[in-house]
């Protein structure tokens, strides 16, 4: 049997992610530490996540996605914000 070792998400999708909190946040004109608030979370934790820094579980994916009135989906999937008004 294979030693047991942590898995993570690729990089790709952790930046995926952090970019999608970030641009909803900023679309809600939400500061990190409203988010935060919201969601019962540290307001270091969310520039950790928008950072690509953080991990979240699943459930802390719920909380995002309700305090920003968005999917779970929403939020892990690839975005063209540029093309956004």
């Amino acid at each position: 049997m294979k030693k047991s070792s942590l898995r993570k998400p690729t990089e790709k999708l952790t930046q995926i992610l952090a970019d999608n909190i970030r641009h909803f946040r900023w679309t809600k004109k939400l500061s990190q530490e409203d988010l935060a608030n919201t969601c019962d979370l540290h307001r270091t934790y969310i520039g950790s996540v928008e950072r690509g820094e953080r991990n979240v579980t699943l459930s802390t994916l719920e909380a995002l996605a309700g305090a920003l009135h968005v999917s779970v989906p929403e939020l892990l999937t690839k975005k063209d914000f540029d093309n956004d008004v």
